[in-house]
């Protein structure tokens, strides 16, 4: 069965590897179908009911998608065409006798120029004849229609609750200190580290919390550690607003007082080039020495990923990481920071 999943603008990759590593996590068989702009396509092996218990608990994790719809068709973005896969497609699975409807068209950049509400009424005609009543206020299904590099046609199954993000942006929580991590791309980057609910989490830079708030209120147990008293006591406000278990410590993530191997999954923003507190000598030293300790305190077969400003992929690739993938986000002229994921073997 074919699923699509309704990408953010906001990065070219990081949407889509967020969705792998979601399905990945939920255990579930699945093959890429298509990949278009803001649009990806999975082929779900499954019934229906057991896939989409695991799509609607993906949503809940998701940070970089808006919906994810069962599709009824793919074609190519002309009117005539468009009209006449919606009319021939079985929506059977898509909604039953009784239940009202609404279409909605999405164009993705300027892939077409087609008339997303002259499209909407005259797909919503051919689902008319086949015996449904549309309802434009409150319908119990939506059919979506995405232009991108082709026309996905289906209906929504559950959608990303993206305000909830903002409602958590670093301005909002009790405690805020300039140039951290937005709570979307927080999530995503916990989401990249394949944690699960139950898992330790740990962020040896924490700073005030955020990736830890996000790891939180996944399901993971998370332990946050800085060199910063200051900080830390910030980092306590934020983690009381939303969470009601954690740990957070004082101390130095060059020295990092954990046994060996005791945690599933680590995501960290460390210090770089910007005004920051450490015990090393130098930052060469810091990041020598906190991802030698990284490596020491995660499982095997699991994943760290660390965000920067320069190349680390040397350090992280001396303390015995795989680097499984690098991510580019740029965030204003001046700055562009490098994500990436690793692997403990």
């Amino acid at each position: 069965m074919l699923y699509a999943f309704e990408l953010s603008g906001e990065h070219d990759t990081l949407p889509r590897a967020e969705v792998f590593a979601c399905l990945d996590i939920a255990g579930a068989v699945y093959n890429e179908y298509a990949f278009f702009d803001q649009c990806l396509v999975v082929d779900l092996d499954g019934s229906d009911g057991f896939i989409e218990k695991k799509i609607k608990w993906m949503s809940k994790r998701l940070s970089m998608s808006h919906n994810v719809i069962r599709v009824a068709g793919i074609c190519d973005n002309d009117v005539d065409t468009i009209i006449n896969m919606a009319d021939n497609s079985d929506i059977n699975s898509h909604i039953i006798a009784g239940e009202t409807y609404v279409v909605r068209a999405k164009r993705i950049k300027h892939h077409t120029n087609i008339h997303g509400a002259n499209l909407e009424g005259k797909v919503g005609g051919t689902i008319y004849r086949k015996g449904y009543s549309a309802d434009m206020e409150n319908p119990d299904v939506e059919f979506r229609l995405i232009l991108t590099g082709q026309c996905v046609f289906g209906s929504i199954v559950a959608s990303i609750n993206r305000s909830a993000y903002e409602a958590r942006s670093p301005q909002k929580k009790p405690f805020f200190y300039p140039g951290v991590l937005m709570p979307r791309i927080a999530r995503a980057l916990v989401n990249l580290s394949k944690a699960r609910d139950g898992d330790v989490f740990f962020d040896p830079f924490c700073g005030t919390a955020g990736i830890l708030v996000e790891a939180g209120l996944i399901g993971t147990n998370v332990i946050g550690l800085d060199v910063q008293i200051k900080i830390i006591g910030g980092a306590r406000m934020n983690l009381e607003a939303f969470l009601s278990d954690y740990s957070l410590f004082v101390g130095d993530a060059c020295r990092v007082p954990l046994v060996d191997e005791c945690v599933d999954a680590i995501v960290t923003d460390p210090p770089y080039g910007r005004s920051a507190v450490i015990k090393a000598e130098s930052l060469h030293q810091l990041y020598a020495h906190s991802f030698a300790e990284m490596y020491r305190i995660l499982k095997s077969r699991r994943m760290a990923v660390v965000v920067s400003e320069q190349p680390v992929d040397g350090f992280a690739c001396d303390a015995g990481f795989i680097v499984v993938e690098t991510y580019f986000q740029k965030v204003h002229k001046s700055l562009t920071r490098i994500i990436l994921v690793l692997y403990k073997k």
